[in-house]
């Protein structure tokens, strides 16, 4: 069941001075797909089609990104592991009718750091399907760790049936939700290697036929050195899927994260992410709410060395509305499902806030354990259900 805590705090949480409604300010575009979230407050500031099912082109490769940044911050994926260019793979994923391409050659090693820039800076299907191959051995076994990373991270919208987003009738799917959830993942979990490898303005791989010059390609990014703060994510492009994006920018410690896709060109994509992105941080504005490690509440736990155990903000948590306008104190709640099972890890995410504003506007932010809680032993097992019996617990 989903236990519910009042915060007892909340009244005295005076935000913002009187009570008006907050109307969304008006946003339109020719996008049929379009979704924006405001990471500092998880308020959604637009969501057009967001769990509609679509292809995503070369936006996949975050998640071929995100598994790997998964292994190497988990001690697995050494940057430095040199994977070779199978001439198979090599053969497949050269030329024009290959698309965009890392240029690499047949029996080359390259490292994984080198795959890396190569997936998310140039877009490379080359690059990626040689990073699945030397990660899982083959494409499809990788595939398999991109749902199974996707299931993790809770992507119920997507479905991935190889590493760069290319068509393959309908097997590889999302959603610009679980978009969003993918590119948060990516800023939240994964901080240095996000920084690392996301935003980078070129890179240089790979030499001309003939001249043997160095071939440097820029970044696709449309949002790179046009908003202030730019540093992600991924373009992508099909002819099924037409032209999508997405990306992320934080401007003041506000991070937001976007999503547009079905648009019918290249420019066309620059100028609504740029657009999107300029009415996400002018047509709103936050007010804090939490520092970060404040603590919000407490949950209940079960068969745990400690019943119970307190909840905190992992970060600084803020309140969204539209510029210009004021609220009332919004209503707190802290929501999980409980009571929790031991054991939890301190840091583990295991409640959310959530923030309701005045005219009914519902913001969601996770909460962490302040500490872990292991497993009770036999006898902390017995005086539990001992208590229980007696109807002390």
């Amino acid at each position: 069941m989903t236990a519910t805590r009042l915060l007892l705090a909340a009244t005295s949480l005076s935000l913002l001075a009187t009570a008006s409604p907050a109307a969304a300010p008006p946003f339109e575009t020719p996008a049929k797909v379009a979704y924006l979230i405001d990471l500092s407050s998880g308020a959604e500031l637009l969501a057009k089609n967001a769990d509609q099912r679509m292809p995503p082109a070369s936006m996949a490769k975050m998640m071929t990104t995100e598994v790997a940044f998964e292994l190497i911050d988990g001690g697995k994926l050494p940057l430095g592991k040199m994977c070779t260019v199978r001439p198979e793979t090599w053969q497949r994923w050269h030329g024009p009718q290959a698309g965009s391409t890392m240029f690499l050659s047949p029996n080359e090693q390259v490292s994984v750091e080198n795959l890396l820039h190569g997936i998310v800076t140039l877009s490379g299907n080359d690059a990626s399907v040689v990073l699945a191959e030397c990660i899982a051995g083959t494409e499809q076994a990788f595939a398999a760790q991109m749902n199974e990373l996707g299931r993790k991270l809770g992507l119920t919208g997507s479905n991935f049936g190889n590493s760069n987003g290319w068509p393959d009738e309908g097997v590889t799917y999302v959603t610009a939700r679980d978009l969003a959830k993918l590119a948060r993942a990516s800023v939240e979990r994964h901080p240095k290697l996000y920084k690392q490898f996301y935003g980078q303005p070129s890179f240089t791989w790979g030499k001309t036929l003939g001249s043997g010059e160095a071939i440097t390609q820029g970044n696709r990014n449309p949002i790179l050195g046009k908003i202030a703060g730019a540093d992600g994510l991924k373009t992508g492009h099909t002819e099924e899927a037409g032209y999508g994006f997405t990306g992320s920018a934080e401007q003041n410690g506000r991070r937001l994260i976007m999503v547009v896709a079905g648009l019918t060109g290249f420019n066309q994509r620059i100028d609504e992410s740029t657009k999107l992105m300029n009415w996400g941080f002018n047509a709103w504005q936050t007010k804090p709410l939490l520092a970060a490690g404040a603590k919000v509440g407490e949950a209940e736990v079960q068969l745990g060395d400690d019943d119970r155990v307190d909840l905190v903000a992992p970060k600084a948590i803020a309140v969204t509305y539209p510029a210009g306008l004021t609220l009332g104190d919004p209503r707190l709640k802290v929501r999980y499902n409980g009571p929790l099972k031991a054991p939890i890890a301190k840091g583990q995410q295991v409640a959310e806030l959530v923030v309701t504003l005045p005219d009914g506007t519902v913001q969601r932010t996770p909460l962490t354990a302040a500490e872990a809680v292991e497993e009770a032993g036999f006898f902390g097992r017995f005086w539990v259900g001992l208590k229980q019996l007696v109807g002390l617990a």
